[in-house]
C-alpha cells in the first residue's frame, strides 16, 4: 500500500535534513542520528516514514562502500579478550600452560592449540573456534 505524501511536508522534512550521498563518517554519524530520532518517535507520519526509507538506503550505501576489515588472529582475539576482562598473562599460566607458553602465544610466536582453544573458550565464554 502506497503511502499518501504531503508534498509540503516532505519538503520541509528534507529541507531541514538534507539529504545527500553520505560520503565521511561525520555524515553518517549525522543521518545515522537523525534515524535514531525518526525510530524513537511514537508514531511516524506518512511524511517521516519516506525520510526514514531514504536515510536507510543513504547509510546502507554507505556501509557498502567501506572496506571489509581483516578477521582478527587468535592472538590478537585473546589478546583483546583478556584486556576486557583485566586478565594478565599470569593469569593464563597453569591453564593453557607455562609462562613461556602462555607469553609466546600471546605474542604470537605459538599457535593456540585445540585443547588451549577449549580452556580458553571457557575462561571467555566464547567458541573455541575464534582461537584456532
Amino acid at each position: 500500500m502506497a503511502l499518501i505524501i504531503n508534498k509540503t511536508i516532505y519538503s520541509e522534512l528534507l529541507t531541514a535534513f538534507q539529504p545527500k550521498v553520505i560520503k565521511t563518517q561525520a555524515e553518517y554519524d549525522e543521518a545515522h542520528r537523525i534515524l535514531v530520532e525518526l525510530i524513537m518517535l511514537p508514531s511516524l507520519s506518512p511524511e517521516q516514514i519516506e525520510l526514514r526509507e531514504l536515510i536507510i538506503v543513504l547509510l546502507k550505501e554507505f556501509d557498502h562502500k567501506q572496506p571489509t576489515p581483516e578477521p582478527a588472529s587468535p592472538q590478537e582475539v585473546l589478546v583483546y579478550l583478556m584486556e576486557e576482562h583485566h586478565l594478565k598473562q599470569a593469569d593464563l599460566v597453569g591453564k593453557i600452560g607455562s609462562k613461556g607458553v602462555v607469553s609466546e602465544i600471546v605474542n604470537g610466536k605459538r599457535s593456540i592449540s585445540k585443547s588451549q582453544a577449549k580452556v580458553l573458550a571457557e575462561i571467555f565464554h566464547v567458541s573455541s573456534s575464534v582461537f584456532i
